[in-house]
C-alpha cells in the first residue's frame, strides 16, 4: 500500500483548518513579527511534545509534586489557568480546538503504523499551512 494512502487526510484537514483560524485571528490584530515568531515556536513545542512518545507525562508531573511549596505553586497557577479560561473563554474555546485537532491526527497517524517522525512533519507543515492560510484569506477578505 502507498504511503500516500495510508495518511490521515481527514484528520490534517481539521489541523489545516484549525489552524487557519488561528492565523485569521492573529493577521486581524495586526500581530508584529516576533507574535508570529512565538506563534510558530510554540507550534513546534506543542507538537513536539504531542507526536514523541518518549515524553512522558508522568516524569513531568512527579517534578512538579516533589515539595509542599511546589504543590502549593502548582494549585496557585492552576486556580490562576482556571480564572483566566473563564475570563477568555473564546480563546480557549479556539486553543482546545487547535489541541484536539493535533490530538486526532497524532491518533491517526498512530493507527495506521506510520512512523513519528513522519507524522510529526505532516502534522507541522499541516498547521504552518493552516497558520498561513488564515492570514492570506484575511488579508484577501
Amino acid at each position: 500500500m502507498s504511503i500516500l494512502k495510508k495518511i490521515p487526510w481527514f484528520s490534517l484537514t481539521l489541523v489545516l483548518l484549525s489552524y487557519s483560524t488561528l492565523g485569521w485571528v492573529i493577521f486581524e490584530e495586526k500581530a508584529h513579527w516576533y507574535i508570529w515568531l512565538i506563534t510558530v515556536v510554540t507550534i513546534l513545542l506543542s507538537l513536539i511534545c504531542v507526536t514523541n512518545p518518549w515524553l512522558k507525562l508522568n516524569q513531568c508531573f512527579s517534578i512538579l509534586f516533589k515539595s509542599n511549596a511546589r504543590t502549593f505553586g502548582v494549585t496557585v497557577l492552576a486556580a490562576l489557568l482556571f480564572f483566566l479560561m473563564i475570563a477568555w473563554f473564546r480563546v480557549f474555546l479556539d486553543t482546545l480546538l487547535i489541541l484536539c485537532a493535533t490530538i486526532l491526527a497524532k491518533i491517526d497517524f498512530q493507527s495506521v503504523g506510520l512512523n513519528p517522525a513522519l507524522a510529526f512533519g505532516c502534522t507541522f507543515l499541516c498547521s504552518l499551512l493552516g497558520l498561513a492560510l488564515g492570514a492570506f484569506l484575511n488579508q484577501q477578505i
